[in-house]
């Protein structure tokens, strides 16, 4: 049997604020989080994307406190870690999902290899090349076995010599210049090998490689979407189908097979789990404020996209600059929200060691104390704030000024 429809209640569907605060609910940022682990936090509110930003520790930080030290010790313990899944994209998850979830980002270290069969690579080298990265790293090191060995891309590439092949002109034109790359994705896909930060920090793109021995997943390919699709709805606490085929990437017959997996409803246009249509149904937004400094692409927006239905409809005509902000599929500055509307922007200064931010009303002392909470945490913790591996104070001054300007 399919995903059910379910029919709307006497009220009708929810008001926008509701929605939000609903959303909000779901995310873990009313403090039903606090006093949680980074894997419990990881696991309740979705999954951290990470592309060389600040945005896992600001996940960790908003929803349940954590500092740095603590995020970088279960980073360090493999409580959590960085990984490629869904629509092979990475993101920070807790230890219970590493097995299933990498085999969701399968695909996409399969096409990178597909891309050498074009340039007359065959499997049989790669497969011999996968060896003598193993047998560099020292094979079958897992958890508790000691601490393998981690090189960097170049040290493996100087120790495994002419074990790879360079692929030259032609090579370079389809991004691959090296046979190690798609063999480092192919190893890292099914849990041979993983990435070690060089740093212990999660806000770079700086890695070396490590043998891991990770344990293959039990679950087959229609049980892990079925299981993506059941966190993605818990998460979200409910999406469009158009939504939940951007996160997953599934195809739509892969969508509908999952949401039956999941067993999942329709409710107001949105599919979600059974226990959440019961629950929102009688879901009151909390009347007193919950101010939160997010990233922009943390999940309460990335995961459904969605950043446009946050703003208050007297905000949707917003500008700064030449930007509207309720058009914009993705934020151009990070939100500051109060319980799931966005209020105002933020960046960080990191030459001023403050937030540079505009507030589309004025302060409130709960908006005051928690810009200082969190300048102050940016400031101890981080440094700085980068939104991915490129952002540097430089190329987002014009932001700041401009934020400053309209604050």
């Amino acid at each position: 049997m399919g995903p059910q429809p379910r029919q709307m209640g006497e009220d009708g569907p929810m008001n926008s604020a509701t929605q939000r605060a609903w959303s909000w609910h779901k995310q873990g940022l009313d403090g039903s989080l606090e006093g949680h682990g980074s894997g419990r936090v990881l696991s309740a509110a979705g999954w951290a994307r990470s592309v060389g930003g600040a945005n896992p520790y600001l996940t960790l930080f908003a929803r349940a406190g954590i500092r740095r030290e603590e995020a970088d010790a279960d980073v360090a313990a493999l409580r959590i870690h960085e990984l490629p899944t869904a629509r092979g994209c990475t993101y920070v998850l807790g230890a219970d999902d590493f097995a299933w979830a990498l085999t969701l980002g399968a695909g996409a270290a399969e096409a990178q290899a597909k891309v050498l069969d074009k340039l007359d690579v065959p499997r049989s080298e790669l497969a011999a090349l996968e060896g003598d990265v193993l047998a560099v790293l020292g094979a079958g090191v897992g958890h508790g076995e000691g601490s393998p060995a981690t090189l960097d891309p170049k040290e493996l590439k100087d120790r495994l010599g002419g074990s790879v092949r360079s692929l030259g002109e032609a090579g370079k034109k389809k991004g691959a210049s090296t046979t190690l790359p798609a063999v480092l994705g192919l190893l890292q896909a099914d849990g041979r090998i993983r990435r070690v930060p060089v740093n212990g920090r999660l806000d770079q793109q700086r890695y070396s490689y490590a043998a891991w021995g990770l344990e293959p997943a039990t679950e087959s390919p229609e049980q892990a979407r079925a299981l993506l699709m059941e966190r993605y709805l818990g998460w979200t606490g409910g999406a469009t189908l158009k939504e939940t085929r951007w996160f997953t990437a599934f195809t739509v017959a892969q969508t509908k097979a999952a949401l039956a997996g999941a067993g999942a409803v329709e409710a107001d246009g949105l599919w979600m789990l059974p226990a959440d249509a019961d629950e929102r149904e009688n879901f009151v937004a909390p009347k007193d404020e919950q101010i939160q400094l997010l990233a922009g692409s943390d999940s309460l927006f990335l995961l459904r996209r969605n950043a446009a239905s946050h703003f208050a409809e007297e905000d949707a005509g917003r500008q700064l600059g030449s930007t509207r902000l309720a058009l914009q599929a993705d934020l151009p500055d990070h939100p500051i929200v109060d319980r799931g509307r966005i209020i105002g922007l933020w960046q960080y200064d990191p030459g001023e060691e403050r937030i540079a931010h505009w507030l589309f009303g004025a302060p409130t002392k709960a908006v005051t104390q928690r810009l200082k909470e969190v300048e102050a945490f940016i400031r101890e913790d981080l440094g700085d704030f980068r939104s991915f591996s490129l952002d540097s104070p430089s190329s987002r001054q014009k932001r700041i000024d401009a934020l400053n300007a309209a604050g």
